[in-house]
């Protein structure tokens, strides 16, 4: 190092005198010196190292687990007898086949080189009898960082023992590749293998696996039977929509069945849907990351997927629509439509019959399916192949109490209710002053009001109060309402059981349309021939309207017919009658005698005329739409249904409790009163209820005339317990829609 110093010196002092500057040369002659010290400095390190290596003794070389062939296992593990137990009592299988590994990708592998953890394999149990090490990472490095990764292995990582490893979905020795047919991860098994933690045994029992009926639901739905059944090999299974080793829970953001990722999954299949479904308000919605935005499974569900050609699956679409158009879903259900698919029938339009399926758009959009104009009369020529521009004018969500947005209807609503109510309330109050009134006079004096009632009906002196042609129509009366309400009443009450049972046991919401059209058709008939025969008899006996005196027809003459005693229209006398009545209810007076038609009687008649009119005209309207629409907007639809609904719910209720209670129910008459069968009325009840009746007929000598000349005792036979079984379905009936009524009133 001196000399290096000294040589130095002289060369630096040589750089001074020379002003600073080298001789060419100089520089790499330095360079070459500097580079061979340094070398020189390596190799006199490394022979040092060398010579400590040789002087100290050989260390001990890494240990590595023992190799031990698979005929050395096999001397143990092909032992049948070979179960030892657990500290727990658990009985170990240790048995392995001598050609387990038959056919399988690890045919040509030792048995440690899957199996690790035990130094020396000598020593009973292995590894201290800790479980051993499976080294299946060793070779799938890629799917051992998958699984790492997935709901699987962070349960394994977090301790969970009893969460699915490799030899759980692959098997242990006799792994097949996956497309061998008998691998457990073959596409036509892999269900089952999953099934083995996702269906029964411990694993339901304590974790919580999420959706324990996920394998049933799968192998019953559209995929599974595709798969399982059909044998189409490009039908999913489990690892199609989940993944294979990278599974995560749905509320993993990199989950394939994430919210956000399950249109992509299910794209994977279905590419022209995915395309089409990212268009339309819904994919729009998930891709702005509004969560209100609904995916497949949203409708179609996650297993249970089924064919949407099914009627299953039409009959449950409203309800999953409804789910997030809780609004449109209740007035659908108000509709002809709604209430249809409610009872089962899947030949009526379900929601995306008209909103469309995947291609769901805004209604602003000018190519949705529910735009003004051509696109909607397109939409609803499927089904009504002569809808005209009004009929599409109908608007199939209204709200019939929003007055708004809908006044026309909300009016119509207003009235048919107010009706409604005020006739119940004023026929309830007369009803139960009447039923008071006959309870206490029965209260007082019983032997003689059972006397009375005895003598009424026991009394061979009668007398004709209907005309056969008078009890044929009542009687078509009777088959025709009851049909009418027995098919009518199922579709406003349809969410109801007795509606379903009802409908079911007549074979369906659409055979009950057809019968309600015949009952509809038998309505028209009879009231047709009573205005026919009332003609007749009006020309028939024209002669009336003449005055005795001048031969002529007078304003007088035909005033006193029409509102005569034998006529049913209301007159002054009617309303004398109803105060006296009242006054009767409360004890403040006697009882009115009434002639041929009393004040309710006459309501119930022009009733008739009421309801065959108002609900006659509005089913016809709703019979066949587009004929009224060709020259009448599309609300008149919707204001037919509320008028048609509220009048027939009028109707059957008034009919079925106070005309009832009027003519059947009233202590005087119950259990029920045959005249409108037998058209008989005796004289002992013309004294008791229609004084002034028989007293004219006395007056005038008609009383032989309108004795009973007929063949009622031939008939009544059949008359009376057909009579007696109408009236009972009617009670039945009315007791089933007022506890309708109660139950939609406190379920809101």
């Amino acid at each position: 190092m001196h000399a290096l110093h000294e040589n130095s010196a002289p060369a630096e002092a040589r750089m001074s005198a020379g002003g600073g500057k080298r001789r060419p040369g100089s520089v790499g002659r330095r360079a070459l010196g500097g580079a061979a010290m340094i070398l020189l400095g390596i190799f006199a390190c490394l022979a040092a190292a060398y010579a400590e290596d040789e002087a100290a003794p050989p260390a001990a070389a890494a240990a590595e687990p023992e190799k031990v062939d698979n005929a050395t296992c096999l001397g143990c593990h092909s032992d049948k007898d070979l179960k030892p137990e657990t500290e727990r009592g658990k009985t170990l299988e240790l048995l392995v086949a001598e050609d387990a590994l038959k056919g399988s990708p690890h045919a040509d592998l030792a048995c440690t080189d899957c199996h690790g953890g035990a130094k020396v394999w000598d020593e009973a149990p292995h590894n201290g009898g800790q479980p051993l090490t499976m080294l299946c990472a060793d070779c799938h490095d890629e799917e051992a960082k998958q699984y790492s990764g997935s709901v699987h292995g962070k349960l394994l990582s977090a301790g969970d023992k009893d969460v699915a490893r490799c030899s759980d979905c692959h098997g242990r020795h006799a792994i097949r590749p996956a497309a061998d047919r008998a691998s457990s991860v073959n596409k036509f098994n892999l269900s089952k293998t999953c099934a083995g933690c996702h269906q029964g045994g411990r694993m339901l029992k304590t974790h919580d696996v999420g959706q324990p009926e996920a394998v049933t639901h799968y192998i019953d739905s559209i995929h599974g039977r595709a798969l399982l059944v059909d044998g189409l090999i490009v039908a999913p299974t489990c690892n199609d929509c989940h993944g294979v080793h990278d599974i995560l829970p749905s509320e993993a953001d990199g989950s394939r069945i994430s919210k956000a990722n399950v249109p992509q999954t299910c794209g994977a299949c279905h590419v022209l849907v995915e395309e089409v479904y990212d268009k339309s308000i819904h994919g729009q919605l998930l891709a702005a990351g509004d969560k209100r935005g609904p995916t497949c499974i949203t409708c179609h569900t996650s297993h249970e997927i089924d064919s949407p050609l099914r009627p299953e699956f039409k009959l449950s679409i409203d309800a999953k629509c409804g789910a997030c158009h809780l609004d449109r879903l209740e007035r659908y259900r108000e509709t002809f439509h709604g209430k249809a698919i409610a009872l089962g029938r899947a030949g009526v339009a379900a929601c995306y019959d008209c909103h469309g399926h995947h291609d769901i758009l805004k209604l602003e959009n000018p190519n949705s399916r529910i735009a003004a104009g051509e696109h909607r009369l397109a939409t609803c020529r499927q089904c009504h192949e002569d809808a005209n521009p009004n009929f599409a004018g109908y608007i199939v969500h209204a709200d019939h109490t929003d007055r708004e947005d809908y006044p026309q209807i909300y009016w119509v609503f207003v009235f048919m209710t107010g009706l409604l109510l005020f006739t119940f309330l004023f026929f309830a109050v007369h009803t139960l002053l009447w039923l008071l009134r006959s309870a206490a006079l029965y209260i007082r004096d019983p032997k003689k009001f059972k006397a009375q009632k005895i003598h009424a009906r026991t009394d061979d002196e009668e007398y004709v109060r209907f005309k056969p042609l008078e009890r044929f129509l009542h009687g078509l009366i009777i088959f025709s309402f009851l049909l009418l309400v027995l098919t009518g009443m199922p579709l406003k009450f349809y969410y109801t059981d007795w509606a379903r049972w009802l409908l079911d046991h007549m074979g369906g919401q659409a055979v009950a349309a057809v019968l309600h059209r015949i009952g509809a058709i038998v309505t028209i008939f009879y009231f047709s021939v009573h205005l026919l025969t009332l003609c007749a008899s009006i020309w028939n006996n024209r002669g009336v309207f003449k005055d005795p005196a001048s031969g002529r027809v007078t304003l007088r003459r035909v005033w006193a017919v029409v509102f005569g005693p034998d006529s049913p229209m209301p007159n002054l006398q009617d309303w004398r009658d109803f105060v006296a009545h009242q006054k009767w209810f409360f004890g403040k007076g006697p009882k009115p005698q009434f002639d041929r038609w009393t004040y309710w009687e006459k309501f119930d008649y022009f009733a008739v005329f009421w309801g065959v009119a108002v609900i006659g005209l509005s089913g016809l309207v709703m019979w066949f739409p587009t004929s009224f629409t060709a020259w009448l907007p599309g609300w008149v639809i919707n204001v037919a249904m509320v008028i048609h609904s509220d009048e027939a719910l009028l109707a059957a209720g008034f009919i079925f409790t106070f005309h009832f209670f009027n003519v059947h129910f009233r202590p005087e008459k119950f259990p029920m009163d045959p005249v409108i069968f037998s058209g008989r009325i005796s004289r002992s009840e013309l004294l008791h209820e229609r004084q002034r009746l028989f007293e004219r007929w006395d007056k005038a000598g008609e009383l032989k005339t309108h004795a009973v000349r007929d063949e009622w005792d031939s008939w009544r036979w059949i008359a009376l317990p057909a009579g007696f079984t109408a009236f009972l379905i009617g009670v039945a009936i009315v007791i089933l829609i007022y506890a309708a009524m109660y139950t939609r009133l406190v379920s809101g």
